[in-house]
């Protein structure tokens, strides 16, 4: 049994090398690409019935706007387009790490002298590269929407000149906003990727018998990781978009 914390590079397209965990999330952002396209093309209901299609969105979209309006307050629908799609990507990102397949399919390469399994599928947030960009996309929301409400007055939190107390707390302040893009990182990839690893024990000690009660823990974690992330991001545009005294 081989773990590796990097994803690994699978093709080599004009010299750029596509991982496994890009192949991943790939195939989410076209799935989700062509959902969209599908629904939006439906004739849709005004009083949607059964078990339809239409029923199915919007009851997750009405249980996601619940669930934002504890952490956002009266902004959720400012917010709630970011956050919905953080929310449905980050979800499938983790969860499809549990599929058959997504680990265990691949191709042997000899890497040192050992012949090993290179998966050509791996989760998506359990590369450190996805959930680095995913952090970095939801800091830059976040000082974007507190510059677009708040004014250039947003960025007085940050800088103070004259008074060195102000200006020691503004460069707190400043290197706080960069701990939350490490902190928002590590803490998906550890908890997917140390899920995965899990999995991959369990398997590797009892196949089709031991993994099945962590399976179901791991699409709890999964859910949990994906609404930890959305609702953190959710608390700290709130605060960012509010006047600072």
């Amino acid at each position: 049994m081989d773990i590796s914390l990097v994803a690994e590079p699978v093709i080599d397209f004009l010299g750029f090398k596509i991982t496994n965990s890009l192949i991943t999330s790939f195939i989410i952002s076209i799935g989700l690409i062509i959902f969209c396209l599908i629904f939006s093309s439906k004739k849709l209901n005004v009083i949607p019935k059964g078990r339809s299609l239409q029923n199915i969105v919007e009851t997750i979209i009405e249980t996601l706007l619940g669930l934002f309006q504890t952490a956002a307050g009266d902004k959720t629908r400012l917010f709630f387009p970011l956050a919905a799609t953080f929310f449905v990507y980050i979800i499938l990102g983790n969860w499809i790490g549990l599929l058959p397949g997504v680990g265990s399919i691949g191709i042997y390469e000899v890497i040192h002298g050992e012949k090993i399994l290179v998966p050509l599928f791996r989760g998506a947030t359990a590369d450190i590269n996805t959930t680095l960009a995913l952090a970095i996309i939801s800091v830059a929301a976040i000082q974007f929407y507190g510059l677009r409400n708040v004014g250039f007055s947003y960025l007085k939190k940050f800088f103070h000149i004259g008074n060195p107390i102000n200006s020691f707390v503004g460069f707190l302040e400043l290197l706080s906003e960069f701990s939350k893009i490490i902190s928002f990182a590590f803490r998906l990839f550890g908890n997917i990727f140390a899920g995965e690893v899990l999995l991959s024990v369990m398997a590797f000690l009892l196949p089709f018998i031991l993994p099945i009660p962590f399976l179901g823990l791991e699409l709890f974690v999964g859910l949990i990781q994906a609404i930890v992330f959305v609702m953190l991001t959710l608390v700290f545009l709130k605060v960012a978009t509010e006047s600072h005294h």
